[in-house]
């Protein structure tokens, strides 16, 4: 049931907050049950830009206008639906929840979320006027009741796609006094370091990641973006008669000038293309496909390997490697 005390994500006062701070704390736990880097990804960090524009805490593009909160993606609405658990980033007394809204609704129709952007959620009040929020929970899965006493590492629910929400992922807000304070850079002074030197993160601190390769797989025809973020797009076997051969691979926080290059060998580790994409504008997810149509009767059967790599200014982000068989 909804609570009419839950505050939304995009109604919440104050932009960063810088210390001193009255009372002592929270040193947050990582709120989700997967392996940064691997399975799981940081999408979006707090909005250090006081204008219109926006920047992450190392002065990076990973945040948009206004954003309060640090968002803890999957990397694909497959991984989201196998289930993967939130939980609390400290201990505390759940103070406001809200459960049954239905996930990806915002995809569909924007307006259906208005006053309540954060979706299936849960509020925590840690004492001292600090408090976690923890927005875009699936359907259901809300596992804690208001007024309960949580544990640091408690189960509050699963990551969804409710609220106003485009992907699967755990924004995960901190706030003091009810303005919001960026767990990376609680000094709030915005010397865009790549970790400043005190976090209110338990060590290790999560790494950041200026953007990285998410996903990669082959299918016969470039394959619908949906797909590709549903986990669904990658096959592992193609028919010897399959009318192209191509590689794709999914990526988050690119750049201008970033390459994204794909490579296809054959079975017998001949070069079947190499290809460079240049990004041209900024994105926060986005994939890019190469391929070849098939140019005889059939493919040489066997196992064929793909590579998608990501660079930017010479320096390497991440390599997805993937294969296919074809034939029987």
């Amino acid at each position: 049931m909804s609570q009419p005390l839950f505050l939304a994500v995009v109604t919440l006062a104050g932009m960063c907050l810088a210390l001193p701070l009255r009372g002592e704390a929270p040193r947050l736990a990582q709120p989700i049950d997967c392996t940064l880097g691997e399975d799981c990804y940081i999408q979006n960090y707090v909005d250090h830009d006081p204008g219109p524009g926006y920047a992450d805490f190392t002065c990076g593009p990973l945040s948009y206008d206004g954003h309060k909160g640090t968002d803890f993606a999957l990397i694909s609405r497959a991984a989201m639906t196998a289930g993967v658990t939130v939980h609390a980033a400290a201990a505390g007394r759940v103070t406001a929840l809200r459960d049954g809204m239905t996930d990806g609704v915002f995809l569909e129709d924007p307006a259906a979320v208005k006053d309540r952007e954060c979706g299936n959620g849960v509020v925590i009040d840690h004492g001292e006027d600090w408090q976690t929020q923890y927005c875009h929970l699936q359907k259901d899965s809300v596992s804690v009741t208001k007024g309960q006493s949580v544990k640091a590492g408690a189960p509050l629910g699963r990551v969804g796609l409710s609220g106003r929400t485009e992907f699967p992922h755990v924004h995960v807000s901190l706030r003091h006094d009810g303005k919001a304070v960026d767990p990376f850079n609680p000094d709030g002074d915005h010397a865009c370091e790549e970790m400043p030197r005190r976090t209110l993160w338990q060590d290790p601190a999560p790494h950041y990641r200026p953007g990285g390769m998410l996903s990669a797989g082959f299918s016969d025809a470039v394959p619908a973006y949906d797909h590709v973020k549903s986990g669904r797009a990658a096959t592992v076997h193609l028919p010897a008669d399959a009318p192209a051969l191509v590689v794709w691979g999914f990526a988050f926080g690119g750049r201008p000038g970033d390459r994204v290059m794909l490579e296809i060998n054959a079975p017998d580790g001949s070069r079947i293309i190499s290809h460079t994409v240049e990004l041209e504008n900024p994105m926060g997810l986005f994939f890019r496909a190469a391929g070849k149509r098939r140019s005889g009767s059939a493919w040489p059967k066997g196992v064929y390997h793909g590579q998608v790599s990501l660079q930017r200014d010479g320096q390497h982000l991440g390599t997805q490697h993937t294969t296919v068989t074809i034939g029987p």
